[in-house]
């Protein structure tokens, strides 16, 4: 078999060339049938931009599995392949056509059913967190549905400027790379490695002038799916893998949490916001944390920086407090005091640009 050190940086080029030279086609085409996401009053590109670059992660992830089926030890892939395809379908015609909400949960739900038909998330264990040890099963199969549909409509609203879903999902992809090689799980290990290589290219392209391409639904919902299922698997983990990482399995939900708390953090903040001002959580405002940095005077390629930089500290932050604190109640306060620490800079620098006219950028969600 191959060593995991020499197949791992080939599969990152080898992702990111396939990336690369698809969408220059998927430019060309999008040009060609005019389905380019037209600039308006709002938006911060004078020319129309074409969208839909996620078809090529698409047919990245396919010959990624492709290779990689041979570490695919719990028979995984054909249900995966399976569920982005549906996902991949959902996010296309939203595109085209835009979605109602409704019709793109119901998707989701259909999507994240065929991961639970491998058989492999059957019962999770939180294994002491706050007390609980084996969930059963109806609830299981429900609080991961729960999880796994946040995700990604969590990282499907963080895709309003650019580059900062794609920095936020790298920033994720590796730690869970680190995360799947250290326990063992190459297949995942391979897989979310090779996603730093489909969002390094489609990057090259989102932060051209000349050049640019968004990632559209078709992406963002992919790549917040993958996301959903390293999570997935990660809180389903059995406490032995632990072993040979230096933080505890029974805080495994909140290091998930902090995995992904850019997304989470900017969702969560925006529903509370639209729900006290009693309005629908899917109103389009600019109450998006990366909406608040561009109204405050920043470019798209600093607001992205800054906050895929954000997310990386928190969680070598909390990482580390995890190994020095076996305590799920001190670690759930530190969190928590974590979030509301947060809030304070964006609520200010929201009040200072609130009385201001705000920049003309482009508000996709």
């Amino acid at each position: 078999m191959l060593k995991i050190y020499i197949v791992t940086p080939l599969l990152i080029i080898g992702a990111f060339l396939v990336t690369f030279i698809i969408i220059p086609k998927i430019t060309w085409i999008v040009k060609k049938l005019k389905l380019t996401d037209k600039a308006d009053t709002r938006s911060s590109h004078k020319n129309a931009i074409p969208t839909m670059g996620g078809f090529s992660f698409f047919i990245a992830i396919i010959l990624i599995v492709f290779f990689i089926k041979r570490w695919d030890t719990e028979l995984i892939a054909i249900n995966f392949i399976t569920s982005i395809t549906i996902i991949f379908m959902i996010g296309f015609k939203d595109d085209l056509v835009l979605s109602s909400p409704k019709a793109k949960a119901i998707g989701q739900l259909v999507a994240i059913l065929f991961l639970f038909l491998s058989g492999l998330f059957k019962n999770i264990s939180l294994d002491g967190f706050l007390g609980i040890y084996e969930v059963p099963m109806v609830l299981s199969f429900l609080f991961l549905t729960f999880i796994m549909l946040a995700i990604i409509n969590s990282f499907n609203l963080i895709d309003g400027v650019d580059g900062l879903a794609g920095t936020v999902g790298i920033v994720i992809f590796i730690v869970y790379a680190v995360i799947f090689f250290a326990t063992g799980f190459y297949f995942y290990g391979l897989l979310s490695s090779s996603l730093v290589g489909v969002l390094t290219a489609y990057l090259v392209y989102n932060f051209s002038e000349s050049k640019k391409i968004f990632m559209g639904d078709t992406g963002s919902l992919l790549i917040g799916f993958c996301i959903s299922f390293f999570t997935l698997k990660f809180i389903s983990m059995d406490a032995s893998y632990f072993w040979y990482t230096n933080f505890h399995a029974h805080d495994k939900l909140l290091i998930a949490f902090v995995i992904l708390s850019i997304p989470l953090f900017d969702t969560s903040r925006v529903i509370v916001i639209r729900l006290l001002q009693k309005k629908s959580p899917f109103y389009p405002d600019r109450n998006h944390i990366h909406h608040v940095l561009i109204d405050a005077g920043l470019s798209h390629k600093k607001t992205s920086l800054i906050l895929g930089i954000l997310n990386l500290i928190i969680v070598g932050v909390f990482l580390h407090l995890s190994t020095r604190l076996d305590n799920s109640f001190q670690l759930l306060f530190i969190l928590i005091g974590s979030y509301l620490l947060l809030l304070v800079p964006f609520y200010i620098l929201k009040q200072k640009t609130s009385n201001k006219k705000p920049f003309k950028y482009q508000l996709k969600k």
